[in-house]
């Protein structure tokens, strides 16, 4: 297997790969790393359906894919924090009948003033966690043996667990940067279950980290609530990944679509993966958090989000 690192781009890990005849599903695709990655999988032959909760937005963002790849590319409207337009996008999704080799849950939001979706969760958690969850299990029958799912997390993941018992802030005070973590947490513990429901038919999880990139994630942060999320990144990350700076559009992407089409499904099933490789468990410093990757917690979680949302069946 080829190796990648920190340095490599989206078109260096798919360098040689054929994707013509997959169909490929990337949410949030109005910027940044979705954009990217949705360009990518499309110069690469696959026929790629971006979602957006803006599509004016998205159309704008995308207009460079639509020239240069046509009819290979299309967009679908999504809002992940309504649970109504998460299943009208669902629907449209299935009724054109064709399966998903590829589900990239890109789209997110990062340290936000405190807040509700349309059903009533923390919008952190809201839209990072239960929007994708409901999401990924409505057209899980339509992902065939082969296909992968890739959740975009964070370090973040680092800043605070998932606090099961009140996972919406309804009993404890509002910190951003806390529920940025318990999100992003849940993301990871995610990734671990469905992983482990469906991999006896072929089908994979991983979750990844991009790296560290200028996008419009912060749009919700004062500065000094950004100083002080980089201060907490740089004191869990190793000297020569901080001393690198910030990555590109297409090396953020690279981790996702290494995870998602060029490392071996075995090597990245369940697990958390940044700068293209499957990142070690560690309770502090670089690596990932053993509570957010833990299977008994996982399947806590997914419990509690069939609680929360209701039936998932499309």
């Amino acid at each position: 297997m080829k190796e990648f690192g920190w340095h490599s781009t989206s078109d260096d890990v798919l360098a040689g790969v054929d994707l013509t005849g997959k169909r490929a599903l990337v949410t949030g695709v109005s910027a940044g790393l979705g954009v990217e990655t949705a360009r990518a999988l499309a110069a690469h032959g696959a026929d790629v359906i971006g979602t957006a909760r803006d599509l004016q937005k998205a159309r704008a963002a995308t207009a460079h894919i639509h020239k240069d790849y046509g009819d290979r590319f299309s967009l679908v409207k999504l809002n992940l924090a309504s649970l109504a337009s998460v299943k009208a996008a669902s629907d449209t999704l299935r009724a054109v009948g064709k399966p998903l080799d590829l589900i990239i849950a890109n789209a997110g939001v990062m340290a936000t003033p405190f807040g509700r979706t349309d059903d009533g969760f923390e919008t952190q958690f809201g839209t990072n966690h239960l929007g994708h969850f409901v999401l990924v299990n409505r057209l899980a029958d339509l992902i065939p043996a082969g296909g992968r799912v890739v959740c975009v997390s964070s370090v973040g993941h680092q800043f605070g667990d998932l606090d099961l018992a009140d996972p919406n802030f309804e009993h404890r005070s509002y910190d951003p940067i806390i529920a940025y973590g318990g999100a992003k947490t849940a993301v990871n513990l995610f990734v671990v279950e469905f992983d482990r429901r469906h991999k006896a038919r072929g089908v994979r999880a991983a979750a990844v980290h991009p790296g560290g990139i200028l996008t419009e994630l912060a749009r919700h942060m004062t500065q000094e609530l950004i100083q002080s999320m980089i201060a907490l990144v740089m004191a869990q990350t190793d000297t020569s990944s901080a001393q690198r700076g910030y990555k590109s559009m297409p090396q953020g992407a690279a981790t996702t679509l290494w995870a998602a089409v060029t490392a071996p499904a075995d090597v990245v099933g369940g697990r958390y993966c940044a700068d293209c490789a499957v990142v070690k468990v560690s309770t502090k410093g670089a690596g990932v958090r053993p509570y957010s990757i833990d299977p008994e917690r996982a399947k806590l979680l997914w419990a509690k989000s069939e609680e929360l949302v209701g039936d998932l069946q499309p």
